[in-house]
């Protein structure tokens, strides 16, 4: 993980790619009543801007691709596409809303899951992109105390271990996001002639609760898995936690 990246603000992140879009779909889907009631087709398109924009000016600014922004523009623009879809020029929706958007909201983490088991025996495994990455673990120190007590296959298999842990998350989250698109959607009146100033709110509401009820689960992962390499980083090389962790 480049620097610029690790020490990307996460407050901002959270401002420009939860709490706006929801404000936009929440508060601007509606037509007339007051000056920011601009309608459900422009609440859309104003709600995607802001993480679009974020996305292009993180790479701009940091010159390299960054996994995690390619990942939110794509989910982004499988929000904007599917919306399109969805959406009847009559103002209803399609009546298989909420199983297309449960789908599209679980194919990113679950590809994320996936991408993170096959990259493990690649150069870049997700799991140093994610958490053992050398902005928290003294990794030159580690390995080469591992290459010295010749314990490679254990800190290997460590790894895997971690690996498939923190992966189950990203499983769970899955479960979760579609879960919460046929919970929102799934009652969603598809023939009624607000039914997409409707689809809008529900669409704020999984983005809301999604972040809660997803990002709780991945932050509990994060932690016990955390914790498992800890305990198995001591274990294979008898490092304490002190020499384990960068020193800053």
């Amino acid at each position: 993980m480049n620097k610029t990246a690790s020490q990307e603000n996460p407050l901002l992140n959270i401002l420009i790619n939860v709490l706006i879009p929801v404000i936009a779909l929440s508060a601007m889907s509606k037509d007339g009543e007051q000056f920011w009631h601009i309608g459900a087709t422009k609440a859309m398109w104003l709600a995607l801007i802001p993480p679009l924009a974020y996305g292009v000016w993180f790479f701009v600014k940091t010159r390299q691709t960054n996994f995690f922004s390619l990942l939110g523009l794509a989910s982004v623009a499988l929000t904007g596409g599917l919306t399109i879809y969805l959406w009847n020029q009559d103002g209803t929706v399609k009546p298989n809303a909420a199983l297309l958007f449960g789908i599209k909201e679980g194919s990113i983490p679950l590809i994320l899951g996936v991408a993170m088991l096959l990259s493990h025996r690649t150069e870049s495994p997700l799991l140093r992109a994610f958490l053992y990455n050398d902005s928290l673990f003294h990794i030159p120190l580690i390995e080469k105390t591992v290459a010295e007590k010749g314990v490679e296959r254990e800190y290997q298999g460590l790894l895997w271990q971690s690996t498939m842990l923190f992966a189950c998350s990203f499983l769970v989250s899955t479960v979760l996001n579609v879960g919460l698109a046929l919970h929102f959607l799934g009652s969603l009146d598809h023939h009624s002639p607000d039914a997409r100033e409707r689809y809008n709110e529900q669409v704020a509401k999984i983005t809301g609760w999604g972040f809660l009820v997803i990002g709780v689960p991945i932050l509990v992962f994060m932690a016990f898995t955390l914790l498992h390499l800890f305990r198995g980083l001591r274990r294979v090389t008898g490092l304490e936690q002190e020499q384990l962790m960068l020193p800053r």
